[in-house]
């Protein structure tokens, strides 16, 4: 029996499967994305007929597959823009997952110019044979060299490799040296090297939060930090970290670490009362005003009733276009400003003021 013709014309209306419409809504990471989605979607809805009406639909540009899809290895970016910046520092999601055993940045690579309210010329300790007997005239500005990488060395421990979130098992090391580059009396000395090894497990624990934010993932490290010296100079530490972060859309991230120093011998202790001094515990937050400049802030508590511990002051400005692949570049010039204790390991227990100028290299 013949259908009406109102009845062909809204089966043809009528799409077989409402997957496409689905798969556009998905791209809300991208909206130029998700707009040229739905105008296929729509275009492709029209009766027979009606197509030599319409204006020539525009060239079809490739589409990105949405957040949080299942991701072929090729598919697989940790440099990715359409993913969260904590999502991919960490690689979160299989599509953010770069594999394991390659060499990333970890905390900025840096060379800056540093000026400070006085430099220690006469590190102490309150343990016995931990205090220098003769001041060094060091002077008050000194150049400061930061490295620091990271690789993962095992991923999908607890979620499984076929899930869509990735857990992570890295391993970290950061140095830091403070150079007396303009005291050529003393030969230009390294005042102080720190050495901070780490292994990290991240797990991807989102969730929704008030007020547009997102918690991305939680965590466990165990952390080293050493100057690598001898008596009466040598100095470390050893902790356990607690960390959590949280992002509100491509704007803001938050970073929270809360530690427990392991203990040691009273007599082996280079630095008795640090946690006092530097702290137990870290909110880093993040603030992208736009997509050339970014404001920090890291304040470090004590959590008892003498506070202590810092606050750091930064800005970061991107040098250079971005004409990378995915449009992504990771050199900075940077300004930060800290005030506080613990800018390095010999500084533990002593407060200090340090600005520093310089460039830095940002998750490479």
């Amino acid at each position: 029996m013949a259908l009406p013709a109102g009845s062909v014309q809204a089966q043809a209306l009528t799409p077989a499967s409402d997957s496409g419409w689905q798969h556009c809504a998905k791209l809300s990471a991208d909206s130029e994305a998700r707009l040229r989605c739905f105008d296929r979607w729509a275009a492709q809805q029209q009766p027979p007929g009606m197509a030599s009406l319409s204006a020539p639909a525009p060239t079809p540009a490739p589409e990105p597959a949405p957040i949080d899809t299942a991701s072929t290895q090729t598919d697989r970016d940790c440099k990715n823009p359409r993913y969260s910046e904590l999502s991919r520092f960490w690689e979160l999601e299989a599509g953010s997952d770069c594999g394991t055993l390659m060499i990333r940045g970890y905390k900025p690579i840096s060379l800056s110019w540093i000026g400070s309210d006085s430099t220690n010329s006469q590190p102490s300790s309150a343990t016995p044979g931990h205090t220098v007997a003769t001041a060094q005239p060091y002077s008050a500005n000194e150049t400061r060299i930061q490295l620091s990488v990271r690789t993962k060395i095992a991923q999908g421990l607890l979620t499984h490799q076929e899930s869509l979130l990735r857990d992570s098992l890295w391993f970290g090391y950061t140095q830091q040296s403070y150079w007396q580059l303009f005291t050529g009396e003393l030969s230009r000395p390294f005042r102080n090297t720190d050495h901070e090894p780490e292994i990290t497990y991240v797990y991807p624990t989102d969730a929704p939060l008030p007020l547009g934010w997102r918690l991305r993932y939680s965590g466990l490290s165990l952390v080293h930090q050493s100057n690598g010296q001898s008596l009466p100079l040598s100095r470390s530490w050893n902790r356990a970290v607690l960390m959590a972060g949280m992002e509100k859309d491509d704007r803001f991230r938050l970073q929270a670490k809360v530690w427990k120093r392991l203990n040691e011998d009273s007599a082996d202790d280079d630095n008795p009362g640090i946690t006092d001094m530097v702290g137990r515990a870290e909110v880093a937050g993040f603030w992208n005003v736009n997509k050339d400049n970014t404001l920090g802030i890291t304040v470090r508590h004590s959590l008892n009733a003498d506070a202590n511990g810092s606050v750091r002051l930064e800005w970061l400005r991107n040098i250079g276009n971005g004409n990378t692949v995915g449009g992504y570049h990771g050199l900075r010039f940077h300004t930060q400003l800290f005030t506080g204790y613990g800018d390095s390991l010999l500084d533990y227990n002593r407060r200090r003021t340090v600005l520093s100028v310089g460039l830095s290299l940002i998750d490479w």
